[in-house]
């Protein structure tokens, strides 16, 4: 074991967590990862066996008490937030803003208090006009959000045996008065509504929702998840695509769908199927 690396208790789930975890994981001793409220117990064990180990949050979803969050003091539990806090606060800060209009997505690291997300901030980045796809938009928030910590866990692993050299980098405090909050995307936000959306907000809700709540929509008497999509501004009536008729007139072209209990295809394929029936 390299004793350079610091040592790491990493709090996550989701794609958040595993972009960042790639991130961290050659460049750090992760010691557990933690996934479910129960695994905080043994979190506090090892924690006091290795009074040394840095903790790491990515999307937790799961609150982390104060005689928790003690045992990490003075550094405490640092969260990789994918938002340029006080905005967007919450479980679902990537979708809101995709459904927002948002072109520019960013990242902070924060201190883990416990209100949520409205702790001190190390840093932020922002990514301007990234290309509208979620996957793309978490992996580059997590890399960018765990590339920093790499770069300055080593001061404060240092911080941590001498407070009073710390080279960690100072904190500022949220301007709460300026804070967005976002929920959990629910189901009954599921199915689309072209009929009285726009394309572009039909769009960004079929790229928001992938994964989770998940983009549905009936074609032709059928329930089917939209899995990609793109705008068409001029659609010439008389060419054979699968598309959806929006509130302002344009069309949405469906690339590829699933539907339900059928293997993913493309829309090619689903309109063959049909005109074999």
């Amino acid at each position: 074991m390299n004793k350079s690396k610091p040592k790491i208790i990493f709090f996550g789930n989701g794609r958040l967590a595993e972009s960042a975890l790639e991130t961290l994981a050659p460049n750090t001793d992760i010691i557990f990862h933690a996934k479910t409220k129960e695994d905080l117990e043994t979190v506090k064990s090892l924690k006091r066996e290795n009074p040394d180990a840095l903790g790491i949050l990515a999307s937790f979803g799961v609150i982390i008490k104060q005689d928790c969050l003690e045992l990490f003091e003075p550094e405490g539990i640092l969260n990789i937030h994918p938002s340029l806090l006080p905005l967007y606060r919450g479980a679902s800060p990537i979708e809101s803003a995709i459904l927002a209009g948002d072109s520019d997505f960013s990242v902070s690291i924060m201190k883990l208090v416990p209100a949520m997300d409205a702790g001190p901030i190390y840093h932020q980045e922002t990514f301007v006009n990234l290309e509208l796809d979620k996957n793309k938009i978490y992996k580059t928030l997590a890399i960018a959000g765990a590339t920093w910590l790499i770069e300055n866990l080593i001061n404060l692993q240092s911080f941590h045996k001498n407070p009073n050299q710390s080279l960690f980098p100072e904190y500022h405090s949220q301007d709460n008065s300026k804070a967005t909050f976002t929920k959990k995307m629910d189901k009954a936000q599921s199915f689309l509504t072209p009929e009285t959306d726009s394309a572009n907000t039909t769009l960004r809700k079929i790229i928001a929702f992938q994964d989770y709540p998940k983009p549905k929509y009936n074609l032709f008497n059928q329930e089917v998840i939209i899995l990609s999509a793109h705008i068409e501004k001029n659609y010439p009536e008389s060419i054979n695509n699968l598309s959806i008729k929006c509130a302002d007139g344009q069309r949405i072209i469906i690339d590829r769908l699933q539907p339900t209990s059928r293997k993913p295809m493309d829309a090619k394929s689903f309109l063959n199927g049909l005109a074999n029936k």
